[in-house]
Formats: structure tokens, C-alpha cells, sequence
């Protein structure tokens, strides 16, 4: 039975008509055709649907809509902001941090959750907030490296 569900997508209010135990994912890829959370593995183990739920990032796969009611959701085509790249998506780019781009969605919003909560992270804690955000490309290295100088662009400044 589809119910009316409402959330703060990105900045603007959403309201839809949907099944409340449809998976987050599902809603924002063909519902609301925001097609930059990616399905990877459908078991939240890849992080290729990663989305922040306030501050925090979460697996769009395993997050049934229902728990985004009345709440902020940010996916990736939130960040760019007056068709400037954020910092992060920059330092990305900068830094050759993608190659196949599968995955990159998912990491700069696990980074970005990152980033909010810990403005600037140690190598440590960029390397323990990521490992959970699967590459096969292996450009492991390059991501660390992008989300470091996406830190030091941004100046603590929370975004």
C-alpha cells in the first residue's frame, strides 16, 4: 500500500506517493530520476549508493524511504552548488581520484559525511571513514589524497 512520504531532497521538499518499505535507492534512480547513487552490490557492503541522511552517510540500497520522512537527504547531485563543483568533487577531479567513475559518487559522499562531522581528518581517519566505499579500479590512493585536499580547500569551514 503506497502512502505519502516527504523529505527535504537536496534542499528542496519532496513529497511522493510510494511504497514506504520501497528501498531509498529504488525511489531517488527511478522515481525522482536522481541517477548519481549507483546499485552495486544491494547488500550496503560496496557503498556505491551512499547518500548522507543529515550529516551522515548511509546506504540508500538498505534504507527503506520511510526513514528519510521528514528528514534531509543529500546524494551527489546536491553538492554542486550554481553550477560550481564542491570542493570535494573538484579535489576529485584534481587529483585523478576516478577512472571507471562507478564508485565515485558513493566515496565523495562518504567522504563528504567525513568531512562535516571531522573538517580535518587525519590520514587515519580518511583511510578507517573509507574503507567501506569499494574500487575495483584501485585508485585508493588518489582518493585519500583528493578528500586530504578537499579538507584543506574547504578550511574547516563546514559546507
Amino acid at each position: 500500500m503506497k502512502e505519502t512520504i516527504g523529505f527535504n531532497l537536496n534542499g528542496k521538499a519532496v513529497r511522493l506517493e510510494v511504497d514506504p518499505s520501497r528501498a531509498l535507492l529504488w525511489v531517488l534512480r527511478s522515481d525522482l530520476g536522481l541517477t548519481g547513487a549507483k546499485y552495486g552490490c544491494g547488500e550496503g557492503l560496496c557503498g556505491a549508493c551512499t547518500v548522507l541522511v543529515g550529516r551522515q552517510a548511509v546506504r540508500s540500497c538498505q534504507l527503506e524511504v520511510k526513514d528519510v520522512a521528514g528528514k534531509k537527504v543529500t546524494t551527489i547531485e546536491g553538492l554542486a552548488k550554481t553550477g560550481e563543483l564542491h570542493p570535494l568533487q573538484k579535489a576529485f577531479v584534481d587529483q585523478d581520484a576516478l577512472q571507471c567513475g562507478y564508485c565515485t559518487p558513493g566515496m565523495i559522499m562518504n567522504a563528504y559525511s567525513l568531512l562535516l562531522n571531522t573538517p580535518q581528518p587525519s590520514r587515519r581517519q580518511i583511510i578507517e571513514q573509507m574503507e567501506g566505499n569499494l574500487c575495483r579500479c584501485g585508485a585508493h590512493k588518489r582518493i585519500v589524497q583528493a578528500i586530504q585536499a578537499a579538507a584543506k580547500e574547504m578550511g574547516g569551514v563546514r559546507r
